[in-house]
């Protein structure tokens, strides 16, 4: 799993924040109501004591692996503990805030998964130095809310450039110091098409040619017939204009089995614009025209386009993905299996392991006792320790707040790199 989104949920939630003594009344009248009156439910005055030793500062402290490092499924990669014993009960105050990082890596390793697919292709087909901009977020509609949008799509932006969602971009500008983290490019959309009528789509694409004479651009061509509007539309009355413009048109469409329409546009764009065969021995069609499917994308239909268009001899660089709600909201935290459980606690001095096992579903036993992060090679390891252990210098869970202070601030740059380093495309690329 890509390691994400942890220094939002800190910086968010708990460095710099403190109560005041009227939030903890606040919470004991919401308690009463909540629970019926049940004076168990709330620990009154275990908050107060809190506020009055601290002054509304949570004495915990957090660590954590560095985001953007790749670390396989079963280890520790953040731990929760108190700094003051008599605030024994506090961590799990914190569960489950701390816990909703599934989300953020989550989406973080699905868009990393695809980066090695594509990557791997463009390694055997074409030009990897394209492979920033092969996979774009088009999520924002269909995530359940505007921070569901900014969180996962901030963390897709650890390994690609091309984002059309602006929370996103917000989020990284504000809690991980980027400046503009993600591009776009002008692009259509159908209303703005189907606007002109189907007598006059042509003038509607033309207009969008005019009105952008440069650059990058994407316009939707599917409102009516997609092969008409290559064959005939662009690759007829607009060809001649599409190959004077300076840059490059992205057509997109929208509809149908992607393969079958990919393959039969690809087939009419290279009639109609012209191609090569580039070095490594796949199709390219002429640099003015490019296409992006953005309909019924998710990982396992990107890795079937891939083979289908590959094995029929066109190159990956003809073609970039938008992936919306497959990319951000199609997950849930049993994708990859995510808990956080208390592992360990201290008794009259002694540590203890605290665990779960049950007999119904050894897949859900818990970790138990104190552990560290350890480097193996180019593995993670998660290697248990005496509780009364001194800390370990080559403990890869480092200190990210402790005490209301934020200890550790990653830049955006920073993280891009860590996740950079872990690739495989290149490695794992086959001779075609």
């Amino acid at each position: 799993m890509q390691v994400a989104g942890l220094q939002y949920i800190v910086k968010a939630n708990f460095a710099g924040k403190v109560f005041a003594a009227e939030d903890v009344e606040e919470a004991r009248q919401f308690a009463d109501k909540h629970f019926s009156g049940n004076p168990k439910c709330f620990n009154y005055e275990g908050w107060k004591s809190l506020h009055a030793k601290y002054g509304g500062i949570l004495p915990l402290r957090i660590k954590a692996v560095k985001e953007g490092s790749l670390v396989g499924a079963q280890n520790a990669i953040i731990t929760i503990e108190n700094t003051d014993p008599e605030f024994y009960w506090l961590t799990n105050w914190a569960e489950t805030v701390l816990l909703q990082v599934w989300y953020p890596v989550t989406v973080a390793t699905l868009s990393r998964a695809i980066k090695q697919s594509v990557g791997e292709a463009l390694v055997r087909t074409g030009d990897p130095s394209l492979l920033p901009y092969k996979l774009h977020d088009f999520g924002f509609r269909g995530v359940s809310s505007r921070e569901s949008a900014a969180i996962g799509g901030a963390t897709h932006l650890f390994n690609f450039l091309g984002t059309d969602n602006l929370a996103a971009i917000e989020l990284l500008q504000q809690y991980y110091r980027a400046d503009m983290p993600g591009l776009s490019i002008p692009a259509s959309e159908h209303s703005a098409m189907t606007a002109w009528g189907k007598d006059r789509e042509v003038d509607a694409y033309e207009n969008v040619v005019d009105n952008v004479p440069e650059g990058v651009i994407a316009c939707v061509s599917d409102s009516y017939d997609i092969f008409n509007a290559v064959r005939t539309l662009w690759g007829g009355k607009l060809r001649d204009k599409v190959l004077r413009r300076k840059g490059t048109l992205v057509i997109r469409p929208d509809s149908g089995e992607a393969v079958a329409v990919l393959e039969e546009i690809f087939n009419i764009a290279a009639e109609k614009f012209g191609y090569e065969v580039n070095r490594k021995g796949w199709k390219v069609i002429a640099p003015q025209v490019r296409f992006i499917q953005g309909d019924g994308v998710n990982y396992h239909t990107i890795q079937n386009m891939i083979f289908q268009l590959t094995r029929k001899g066109w190159s990956m660089d003809n073609w970039s993905f938008g992936m919306g709600g497959a990319l951000l909201q199609q997950v849930n935290r049993d994708t990859l299996r995510f808990a956080l459980k208390c592992s360990a606690i201290e008794i009259n001095g002694q540590w203890h392991d605290v665990y779960k096992q049950p007999i119904t579903d050894p897949g859900k036993d818990s970790r138990a006792g104190r552990f560290v992060l350890l480097k193996e090679g180019q593995e993670f390891v998660t290697v248990k320790v005496d509780g009364a252990s001194p800390a370990r210098a080559d403990d890869l869970l480092e200190i990210v707040l402790e005490n209301g202070i934020l200890r550790r601030d990653q830049t955006l740059e920073e993280i891009r790199a860590i996740a950079a380093s872990y690739d495989t495309y290149e490695k794992k690329t086959s001779p075609a």
